[in-house]
């Protein structure tokens, strides 16, 4: 490679570390053999479809088996990470349903009541994609489309 081509390189690297810090986007990681949901105690790779995680701006990452476990453990924070505040968190993944891929938790369309369940019952699923999730509803005899916003302790207590 080129003198120039290593700086171009170089410099577009950069770009995208500082576009990424300025947006506060943590990079979303896989989950270990060892990572447990820290609500109920289980293993989360085995359940790839349905993996959560919070990202803190220290080096601690949380992993949930599912969406729903993870807003209990963001509903309750103190609980189960106590010491940390809502502000230490640099991101939040959900995995799309339909897509299987990471996606902003914050930014995500969530159906509740569906007739799908996940690896502890009931759960919120998931979408990029509005379209996508009010298709779902219909599909799957979904009771609302839910945003990140809506989801209050009540919500996730009428899922138990």
């Amino acid at each position: 490679m080129s003198v120039k081509k290593k700086v171009l390189f170089a410099g577009i690297m950069m770009l995208l570390a500082v576009a990424a810090a300025e947006t506060g986007a943590a990079e979303y990681r896989k989950p270990g053999k060892t990572d447990k949901c820290p609500v109920c105690g289980m293993f989360v790779y085995k359940y790839p479809d349905f993996i959560a995680q919070v990202v803190f701006n220290d080096p601690d990452i949380r992993f949930f088996d599912g969406a729903k476990d993870m807003f209990k453990f963001l509903l309750a924070l103190q609980r189960y990470s106590p010491g940390k505040k809502p502000d230490d968190i640099t991101a939040i993944y959900v995995t799309d349903y339909y897509q299987l891929t990471p996606i902003d938790a914050r930014k995500a369309f969530y159906v509740v009541g569906s007739d799908v369940y996940g690896p502890m019952g009931r759960e919120l699923i998931p979408f990029e994609k509005e379209s996508e999730a009010r298709e779902f509803l219909s599909d799957h005899r979904g009771k609302a489309v839910l945003r990140y916003g809506d989801i209050t302790a009540s919500t996730i207590r009428g899922l138990d």
